[in-house]
Order: structure tokens, then C-alpha cells, then sequence
């Protein structure tokens, strides 16, 4: 496949970037002064994607606790009805996600949207956060009863201790993950949307997985039994360990995610970034397209097909029928782009061409008839006096 790949290469059309991908000189947010106004840039950048995209780093690291930390802490709980164990607590994240998802875009989007409020991306981000943080707090919570039920009578409390924690994450995912796919795809300029999607995976599972392998060997020793092991899978190891420690960094790594994203600054520059990725939909770029496949100029004349039927202005066939043709002319459109909406004629009646406006389309200035033989008798044949000769004796012979 190498062999095939590298052979192949050079009968490939490579042409030169247009611009530089991660460059902020063409591609920077620029402020909205009255000097200059008009102006607006050509794309945005990569590195600005980047930037928002980091804002959501801290709710994922606390996301990525619940098949690490949140497991650890259930090995040591019973099962829940005798067969509901940690390892299925995960569902209530997916079934927390399913319903709150159908409840936020059902009923409180709209219902904000009615009274004039609508939600700016990094307030999503900081709601995230916030039930990102509540998550892990309830999680302390159940590590206190852990510990105080094994002190009291070295007993065991239920996996379903551990239910609001996950459906608090999946709340929290509604507006920080999903809110983080959309804006990396409508910050992004048109033709860089696939690499920014590509920048915000990073920032959701690449750099949190990445930061929590620092942080656990930073936090190592909190996961320590008194053997000097990390094997807490019994609750007396469990209990001689320091896990609520790990918990009350994780605390403070969300509510730092909650403050950073209600910061004024962070928020107007992420509106910005999203403002000018709009202005560049509704005012894309005109380039000169690239000659396809056997529409290239060769030998210095023009590109277009050489059809008939499809004419330039450029071209001699056109020429032609200006100079000695009387049929219409098809012109060759230079978009396949759809035209307004008609939804608006819906119910009226359409139109006819008059009778009278039909020579105008044929670019013919009166309606004389045209000449086209002269009979025996030297009268002028003209194309109507023939079609009506033709009915009249179609008629005779009906009658006859």
C-alpha cells in the first residue's frame, strides 16, 4: 500500500495553501472601534478555537473521575438489590444525559428564549462546571459516610449512595460537552470546521485523560493503604486510605472552571470570536475557482466547456448567434447555488407570458410577419399564413 501510495503521489493535484493554518496575523479577533468598524477579518483562527475549547477542561476533568476515582470508592459498597454493583452506575450518566437533555431543549431553552434571555456559551460552561462541582461534593459526602458507617460497626452502605453523583455529571454534560462541539464548529471559520472539531475532542478526552495521570501520580500517596499498597478493593485498606483528599482538589479544580468562565473578560472574548465566525457565513470570500479536471487552459484560451448549448461571452459560438442567429441564447450560469425561497407564493396563481411579449423573447423588435417563400400567383408566404392554410384545409376535410 506504501509502494502504491508513494507512486501514485505525483499524479496528484497539489495546490499551495492560501493561508497560514494556525497564523493570528490574518486571522486574529480584532475589537470593535469606530476606526475600524468595516473591517472584518478573513478567518479565524485555530488558536482561538483552542483557547475556548480550554475552557471546558476543567469540568472534564472531573467527568473523567467516574471511571477512576468514582469506581474505587464503589468497589467498597454493596450491591444495590443484590445485583446492582458500581460497574453499572455508569448507566445512570446516559440516562441522566437522555433525560435532562429532552428537558433542556424541551422546556428551559424555550422558556428563556420567551422571556429575551439567552445563554451565553460561557455561562453553559460555567453551569457545567457548577453541577461538575456538586457531583463531587455529594462524592465527599458519600465518602464520609464510608468512613463513619465502618468506624461505627465496620459495615458497608449501598452502590445507590453513589446515584446522584452520576446523574449530576450527566446534567452538567448537557451544558458543557455539548455546548463545546457547538461552538467549535460555529466559531470556526468555514474552512477550517473539521480541524476545530478535531481541537475541541482534544480539549474534552486528550488533555483532562493526560491531567489526570499527573494529578493521580502527584496524589499518589492518598491512595495508600497502611501496608504501604494502593490495593483498595476492602473496605479496611479503603479506610486507611486519604481519597477525600483527592476529592477536595477535584472540588477545587471545578469551582476554579465556574469562576474563569464568569470572568468578563473570557466572556466577551469568546463572543467576539463567535461574532466574527457569523460575519464571515453571511459575507463568505469570492475566490476564482480552481480548473477542474479537463477544464484546464492549455494553450492560453478559455476554460469553459465547449458546448453549444452552453455559451460564455467569450466564446465564438456566441459570437455567432449574435451575428447571424434569431434563436435564444442559453447562457452558462456560474453558481449551482439554490435561488430564494418560494415558500412565500404559496397559494397564488401563477403567471402567463403574453402573447404580445413572445417576439421580445426572441429578441425581435416588432411582430411582422417573417417572409419566408412567394406563391404562383406572387403573394407573400409568411409562416402564420401557412399554419392558417394548413387549419383551413384540415377543416374542409373534417367537414367533407
Amino acid at each position: 500500500g506504501v509502494v502504491v501510495f508513494v507512486a501514485g503521489t505525483p499524479r496528484y493535484v497539489r495546490s499551495p495553501p492560501r493561508s497560514e493554518l494556525w497564523s493570528s496575523k490574518t486571522s486574529k479577533v480584532v475589537r470593535r472601534t469606530d476606526r475600524n468598524k468595516n473591517k472584518h477579518p478573513s478567518t479565524t483562527s485555530l488558536v482561538s478555537v483552542f483557547r475556548i475549547c480550554l475552557l471546558i477542561v476543567p469540568f472534564a476533568v472531573g467527568y473523567n473521575q467516574m471511571p477512576t476515582t468514582f469506581i474505587v470508592q464503589g468497589t467498597v459498597m454493596t450491591k444495590a438489590f443484590g445485583v446492582i454493583d458500581v460497574a453499572s452506575m455508569n448507566t445512570l450518566d446516559a440516562l441522566s444525559v437522555l433525560f435532562f437533555g429532552s428537558v433542556t431543549a424541551t422546556y428551559l431553552y424555550p422558556s428563556l428564549s420567551r422571556r429575551g434571555i439567552k445563554l451565553r456559551t460561557t455561562h453553559k460552561f460555567a453551569i457545567g462546571s457548577a453541577f461538575g462541582a456538586l457531583a463531587i461534593c455529594w462524592a465527599l459526602i458519600v465518602e464520609c459516610m464510608i468512613h463513619h458507617a465502618y468506624q461505627r460497626d465496620g459495615s458497608q452502605i449501598s452502590v445507590l449512595w453513589q446515584a446522584p453523583a452520576y446523574v449530576l455529571i450527566g446534567w452538567g454534560e448537557i451544558f458543557a460537552i455539548s455546548s463545546a462541539y457547538e461552538v467549535a464548529f460555529t466559531a470556526s471559520s468555514p474552512d477550517k470546521k473539521a480541524l476545530a472539531s478535531a481541537v475541541n475532542i482534544f480539549c474534552v478526552g486528550g488533555l483532562p485523560n493526560l491531567l489526570c495521570i499527573l494529578l493521580y501520580q502527584s496524589c499518589r500517596a492518598w491512595f495508600t493503604n497502611t501496608r504501604g499498597t494502593t490495593e483498595l478493593t476492602h473496605l479496611r485498606d479503603y479506610s486507611s486510605a486519604k481519597i477525600g483528599h483527592y476529592f477536595l482538589v477535584l472540588l477545587g479544580i471545578m469551582v476554579f472552571g465556574v469562576l474563569v468562565n464568569l470572568l468578563p473578560a473570557v466572556r466577551d472574548f469568546v463572543s467576539l470570536v463567535e461574532e466574527e465566525a457569523t460575519e464571515l457565513v453571511r459575507t463568505p470570500m469570492i475566490r476564482k475557482p480552481a480548473a477542474s479536471f479537463g477544464q484546464r487552459d492549455h494553450g492560453g484560451g478559455s476554460m469553459d466547456e465547449s458546448s453549444p448549448l452552453l455559451l460564455t461571452p467569450g466564446a465564438k459560438q456566441y459570437q455567432d448567434y449574435l451575428k447571424y442567429g434569431q434563436e435564444p441564447l442559453l447562457h452558462k450560469m456560474g453558481s449551482m447555488r439554490a435561488g430564494p425561497s418560494l415558500s412565500h407564493l404559496k397559494g397564488t396563481k401563477p403567471g402567463h407570458i403574453k402573447y404580445k411579449y413572445v417576439p421580445k423573447l426572441y429578441n425581435k423588435a416588432d411582430e411582422t410577419p417573417r417572409v419566408i417563400a412567394r406563391g404562383s400567383d406572387g403573394e407573400s408566404l409568411t409562416v402564420g399564413s401557412l399554419v392558417k392554410e394548413e387549419h383551413a384545409q384540415i377543416g374542409r376535410l373534417n367537414s367533407a
